[in-house]
């Protein structure tokens, strides 16, 4: 861990981007740049809780992303023990540099540890991506949003759904906001560089081929799960070639069950964000349980088939290419989509436009300019 002494000088007004695994950081990556080009004092904490060049460094290079500030170097561990890890670390942190505000994202251990130390030490809390609900208390996930959104001062959501759960949930309306989706904004921004031609070439793609990346507890983490999920796969790859870049999480698992077996099926590393989203905007279809691809395959019209029995992003379903299948249907469900073949059109999300990092900077301003006294609790 870097040494956490205060830098000379520093103004009051400090916001502190917490991030800590694969998917916080295409949604950091445009509120940063909105609250720079505003002057917003800002520093980037990353906990470490995803450490490795392939599902964090690069991320950093590819997004314009600053250098971490802090980086608490967690890395894996059990839910408790890690999140424990990124409590105490934050904690001393947020001591020493007392913040006005910190910014977390998604629903991550890193999200839910930074708010619950922000809480008790009386700071003002944004959550990035606040308000959706799989309704499945069984997802660690889901957990870690609803104890974030309960922390928090500033409620950003991506979809009407989560403004109606929040407002169930007592959260005041007047703490939520309805932005769009930053992730969205880092899709667009790079969408010039997501080359499927280059994805091709590079794994050896001559024709029609479907992505795969699996990796949640439900999928992965019983052995009879993991055959379940194998079996569900190869009858993908029956179809049509399938790739797969395999999250470290239950890859002895699935490779134990067979998974590489399949002469039809690849199993590659994870791949930056570049790379992957130009794999993915190949694809005739795209397979997964994985929150972010719902979204990223919506805005690429991609036909996506998630193999969970239910969504926190349903607006992927209403207004995108997403459907959700049990293992026992994917092979047949993937044979319609592929027979159909990729729609020309199709509907996108209200605010996905690419203009959400500007308008989480706005209201982040404006909460700046009016925040209450220090040492405010919360309750």
């Amino acid at each position: 861990m870097r040494e956490l002494t205060r830098k000379a000088a520093l103004p009051s007004d400090l916001v502190i981007h917490v991030t800590g695994a694969r998917p916080n950081f295409p949604k950091a990556a445009p509120v940063i740049a909105a609250l720079g080009a505003r002057g917003v004092t800002q520093e980037l904490v990353h906990t470490g809780q995803h450490y490795d060049d392939a599902m964090a460094k690069v991320f950093f290079r590819q997004l314009g992303l600053p250098e971490p500030d802090v980086d608490l170097g967690v890395g894996s561990g059990t839910h408790a023990r890690q999140t424990a890890s990124i409590m105490t670390g934050l904690e001393d942190l947020f001591v020493q540099r007392e913040p006005s505000l910190i910014i977390v994202y998604g629903d991550v251990n890193s999200t839910v540890g930074a708010a619950l130390v922000a809480a008790k030490l009386g700071i003002s809390i944004a959550h990035v991506e606040a308000g959706l609900r799989s309704f499945d208390r069984s997802m660690p996930e889901e957990v870690n949003r609803v104890v974030t959104d309960q922390l928090s001062d500033l409620l950003f959501v991506t979809s009407p759904d989560a403004m109606i759960h929040l407002g169930h949930e007592g959260i005041p309306s007047e703490r939520v906001h309805f932005v769009g989706n930053p992730m969205i904004d880092t899709l667009l921004a790079n969408l010039d560089r997501f080359s499927a031609e280059q994805a091709r070439s590079r794994h050896g793609l001559t024709g029609e081929y479907v992505v795969a990346t699996l990796h949640r507890p439900s999928n992965v983490d019983d052995p009879a799960d993991a055959a379940e999920l194998v079996k569900a796969v190869h009858a993908v790859a029956d179809l049509a070639r399938t790739v797969v870049p395999l999250h470290p999480r239950g890859r002895a698992r699935l490779e134990a069950a067979g998974l590489f077996t399949h002469d039809q099926l690849t199993v590659i590393d994870p791949l930056g964000y570049v790379e992957f989203l130009g794999l993915v905007r190949g694809a005739a279809a795209v397979v997964t349980d994985s929150g972010g691809v719902q979204e990223e395959t919506t805005m690429l019209g991609v036909p996506c088939l998630t193999l969970r029995p239910n969504t926190e992003r349903p607006v992927t379903i209403t207004h995108g290419t997403n459907r959700l299948v049990t293992r026992a249907e994917l092979g047949w469900v993937a044979g319609q989509i592929l027979a159909a073949g990729r729609v020309e059109h199709w509907p996108v999300p209200p605010l996905w436009d690419g203009k959400a990092g500007e308008r989480i900077a706005d209201v982040v301003g404006a909460f700046l300019g009016a925040r209450p006294a220090p040492g405010k609790g919360h309750g």
